[in-house]
Order: structure tokens, then sequence, then C-alpha cells
């Protein structure tokens, strides 16, 4: 299996050097308060891993990575060009213009980036932000953006803040519609409720945590619209060229030719990526994301002293860079073109997951470990990719759902006492991934059978010490948590009220309508027109069938009500603290909300919208 492999690769270990190299300062434990004084980050939790030997319980490969991820501070890379690192699972990077500093991806949440900067500043001097750069549409590359940049400022200033093409769109759509879903299953992806700890939550393979602090977004004043384009910006040439469809949606990568530097965003980092990550996302492009690679080395990797990312540590070297390049490059190719001729071959994602493994050449780079994604889930997200869920086998066409199965299998096997009998024996064998899979149907076949939740808890336990990848070290020990405990009691919200803010409204709609509740709906037929006169703006939204439609424009004929909303009475609506249609009664009252027509068929819609629990269950029913 390829998450208990322990190859150890040889090449000359230099990338203790690389993540300490250029070193300025730091602060103790790179800990981070907000403004009540509570943390949002700290690696104080971490001090275990100062101990070179790996622990028994942690994946020697992994042990080394979440070790090289803990160097933290400001870092000189070249001449202008910084990064603060490990104040966040991702990076910020500072380059120095002539009039000021141009902040590139300010970090997850206001509190880390304005950490950071404040950081570059005290030993760089108080230059202002001459540019924002979002690298990418994800939140750990935007998110920070308020603590960084003051909106009103950098409106002032004509500061420009610039992101891919479709960068708002990918933004919002990713974080939104299956945004509850996302949140949750990233909680088992990252580990956020798992203890820092040698039997806990070690690393995420391109940086050590997701912090807690208040994701911001300020919307870009400026997209890079063709494949290539080059800007002048304070003064520092940079050549910006799309990686659409790769790690991202909407992302880019950058080379700075006067300063020979190339960043490669997060299309090119110190781990295997994720080709579809447990969280849930659309499926990579693995053969575009090979091609940027291929690209980038091409075209610029040849007047390059240095490559920089936007996670993990920089490569430095002219023939360093190349081979990197290269097998990044790679490792991209290989696992797409092997995939599909396995998948021609007949094989099923689970079957090529099985027996897929990178040549010699590749596994032995510690840059292509599986770290963060894994040959195994990247093999089905391909499958995925050009074939769908289904494996062909009608067998598998209209399986039982778990807790329906569950109970039958159970029956088969000859009842409780004699699976965990079988179970445990397997265990002591060693079996751990067969009795993960047997115990979990005894669990979902009787939730409240605690020897049963112990068994698969000790499995799944037994199979994140094992993992190579962080993340499905997580996702392990984090189910055995919440086997043992049950899920915590959370209330997260998945979108932040920035996010909301920027909410195209055609988007709002479609949110709302994977919100109806199509029982609830039964019988209901009303037309809605919705309105932002400020943007001259109108939608027409129907509700029949127990289906909600939208077409742009004003309504045909004469709608049930025309509701006019302004941006801030949009984001009031989302993030209210009651009901929809309690918060929708409220901002009427304040005004930020007109409704012409019937009230109360507006109100009457919203009674209908779902409220979706963020702590939904995964492990049991």
């Amino acid at each position: 299996m390829n998450t208990l492999e322990t190859v150890q690769p040889d090449l000359d270990d230099i990338e203790f050097e690389n993540a300490q190299r250029g070193f300025i300062g730091t602060i103790p434990d790179a800990e981070i308060l907000d403004s009540k004084g509570r943390p949002v980050w700290s690696l104080k939790d971490y001090a275990f891993l100062d101990d070179i030997e790996p622990a028994p319980t942690v994946h020697p490969n992994l042990w080394r990575q979440a070790r090289l991820n803990m160097h933290h501070g400001l870092f000189k890379v070249t001449e202008r060009i910084y990064q603060v690192r490990g104040f966040d699972v991702a990076n910020v990077s500072f380059i120095e213009g002539h009039t000021g500093v141009i902040v590139i991806d300010p970090l997850t949440v206001a509190e880390t980036a304005a950490a950071a900067i404040a950081l570059y500043r005290k030993h760089r001097g108080d230059r202002p932000v001459t540019a924002l750069i979002y690298t990418h549409s994800h939140a750990d590359h935007y998110g920070g953006a308020r603590g960084a940049l003051d909106e009103a400022d950098a409106h002032a200033r004509n500061v420009p803040i610039i992101a891919p093409r479709g960068f708002m769109w990918h933004t919002v759509s990713e974080n939104v519609i299956a945004g509850n879903a996302m949140m949750r299953r990233g909680m088992f992806q990252s580990g956020l409720s798992l203890p820092k700890h040698v039997c806990g939550q070690v690393d995420c393979g391109i940086g050590k945590a997701i912090p807690m602090g208040t994701g911001t977004l300020i919307a870009p004043t400026m997209t890079i619209e063709n494949e290539v384009e080059t800007h002048v910006i304070d003064g520092v040439k940079i050549i910006f060229h799309l990686a659409l469809e790769s790690e991202a949606p909407s992302e880019m990568f950058m080379h700075f030719p006067e300063l020979r530097a190339l960043n490669t965003a997060e299309i090119g980092v110190q781990t295997m990526h994720n080709l579809c990550p447990l969280r849930g996302a659309e499926v990579r492009d693995p053969r575009q994301w090979s091609r940027y690679l291929n690209e980038a080395l091409d075209r610029y990797a040849p007047t390059a002293d240095v490559v920089f990312a936007q996670h993990n540590w920089p490569t430095w070297g002219n023939e360093r860079i190349r081979t990197y390049l290269r097998q990044q490059r790679d490792l991209y190719k290989y696992l797409h073109d092997q995939t599909v001729r396995l998948m021609n071959h007949g094989l099923t994602g689970v079957e090529i997951a099985e027996v897929l493994a990178l040549p010699e050449s590749l596994a032995k780079t510690w840059a292509n470990r599986g770290f963060y994604g894994t040959i195994s889930h990247n093999v089905r997200a391909i499958v995925q990719k050009y074939l769908g869920w289904y494996d062909g086998n009608p067998s598998h066409l209209n399986l039982l759902p778990p807790e329906l199965a569950g109970p039958r299998y159970i029956a088969y096997m000859g009842g409780a006492q004699a699976v965990l009998e079988k179970a445990q024996a397997d265990f002591s064998r060693g079996e751990y991934r067969w009795v993960a899979e047997v115990t979990n149907h005894l669990v979902f076949a009787d939730p409240a059978n605690q020897a049963a939740r112990k068994l698969c808890a000790d499995a799944l336990e037994q199979l994140g010490f094992a993992a190579e990848s962080s993340t499905w070290r997580n996702a392990y020990l984090l189910g055995a948590q919440e086997l043992r405990k049950g899920a915590p009691k959370l209330r997260r919200r998945s979108v932040s009220r920035d996010l909301v803010s920027v909410l195209p409204v055609e988007l709002l709609l479609d949110y709302l309508a994977v919100r109806l509740d199509g029982e609830k709906a039964q019988g209901e037929e009303m037309e809605i027109e919705w309105s932002n006169p400020q943007a001259g703006e109108c939608w027409a939204m129907r509700l029949e069938n127990c289906a909600m439609t939208w077409l742009p424009g004003a309504a045909r004929g004469t709608p049930d009500a025309r509701v006019a909303f302004t941006r801030a009475g949009l984001a009031g609506l989302q993030m209210g603290a009651g009901t929809l249609a309690e918060t929708f009664a409220e901002l009427v009252e304040k005004g930020a909300i007109a409704v012409e027509g019937k009230l109360s068929a507006v109100l009457r819609l919203l009674d209908m919208l779902d409220d979706f629990n963020p702590m939904f269950n995964v492990v049991e029913p």
C-alpha cells in the first residue's frame, strides 16, 4: 500500500539547509493572538518535533517533513525578495519595489497576515504596500488581505490588487455552493480538532496547520486575462503566466527576470500535491498541470537562480531548479498517463491505486513523496475525471447505503460478536485496513456498540500512525477520535462576511436553490424579482415543481414580490444570527432590503430553505 512505504529518498539531503537559508528573525513560537488575546496561531505545541529521531507513531518521512515545516520567521530568498514562513499554512512573499513592497498571497486570516507584515517591516523598514497579488483562488492565499492592506488606503493610493482570470467567481463558488460539506470534510484533511501530539496532528504536508482567525477578502482591481502578460509593478518587471485548471481553477505563476527568480505559486511545492483533495473539489487536470511546469522549465528556468512557492521552502541553484521542475512535471504526467493506460486495460480506480507505484527516479525524490497528496487518491481522482463514479461493474451500480448495508453484512458474517472476534484476530495480525472496513459495517449497523467503535478506532489509529501522507494521517486519527468521543460541538461558518459581500447574485440564487427543501416546496409556486439598484441589475426567480430557477432581467409579468437590496443587505442576510426568514424581516425593518408586493411570499420561500449542520456525522450514521 502506498501510504505504508518507508522508502528513503537517496538524494543528498540539502532541504534542512534550504528551509533555514536566509533566516533574519521571528517571534517566539510564531505565536499570534487576536484582538481579544485568543490564540490564532502557535507552534508551541509542536515542540515534540525538536527530536531528530522520529516517534514510533509517525511515519519517518512525514516526521522529516513536519520538522522542515517548523522553520518560521522572515527569510531572505534573494535580493529584494523575502518570505514569511511558518506563520500560517501558507507563505506570504514580499517583493521590494522602487517605492514600497509588493505582497504576494496575504495568508489565510487577517491576524497572521498582520503579524507577518509587521515582522517584515521590523527588519526591512516601514515600506507601504504598493501592490497585492493573489496567485490563486484558495482561501489560504487571500484570506488575510485586510491584515496586509487597508482597503480605503489602497483605493486612495490606487494600489493594484492583481489576480488571475476567473479569480472572483471561483473564489466564491468553491467556498459557497458546497461550502458546508467541504468545511466538515476539511476538518479531517487538516486534523483541525486533533491535539498537536506524536499521536495526533503533526503537519499538513504543505505547512503546519490551519489558523483560527478572521477570513477576509479585498476584491481585485486588475486581472491577468491572457496566458502570458508582462507588467511593471512599482518598478519590478513581472511576467504573469496563467495556470488555469491546475492546482486551482484560477491560478497563475510568476517570473521576475531582473531578479532571476521564479515563483511557482502552488503548482510546484515540496510534496506531491492533490488532484482532488480529501475535503472535496473539482478534479484538477494533471495533464495541464504538467504542461504548465514544462512551460516554466522551458521559458523561465534558464534565467532563474531560485524557485520559491507559496508553501514550503525555496530551491536554489540553476541545476537544482531544472531538476526539481523536471521531476515535478514528470510526477503529474506519469500519474496521468499510467492511470489512463491501466484504466484502458479495464482496471478500476481502486485496482489501479493498489498497483501503481512511481518509478524509482521519481519516488526517491523528497518533493515527489506523498506528504499531502497520495498516489492512491490522485489515481482515483484521474479515473473520476474521465469516467465518473461508476466503476463499470453492475453489482456496484446501485449499492445500499452504509446504514442499510451494515446490518446485512453483520448478519451474513454471523452476528456482531462473531465479527468482533474475527476482527480482533485480524487486528492482532496487523490487518488494519480490513479491520477498519469490516468494523465500519458494524458501527453503521449498531453505532451504540462500544466494542465495535473501539476496535474500528484502534484500526484507524494504526493506519494513521503508518501513513506518510499528512492528510491521510489526519483523516484516520480524527476518525478514530470521533469514534471514541463523538463529533465536537462546533459552529463554524463556511464563508466569511467579505466573501459574502462580493458574492455574485447569480451564485447567491444558486446557493438558495441548493438549500431548498424539496418536500417543503411541494405544491408551491411563486415568482420573485431580485434587484440591485446600485448596480442596475435584476433577476427573475421562479419556484415551481419543487425547483428554483432564475433568468437575468426583470420578471415578464407581475411577480409575487420585488426585492431590492444593497450589498450590505446581501451580506447581512447571509451572516445573520437567526434563520434566513428572521434575518430578512429584520433587514427589511432596517431598510437594508426593500420589498414591493407580498412580503409573506418571500418569507414563505425563505422558510422552505434548509439550514446545514456544519458538524454532520462522518464515521457513524
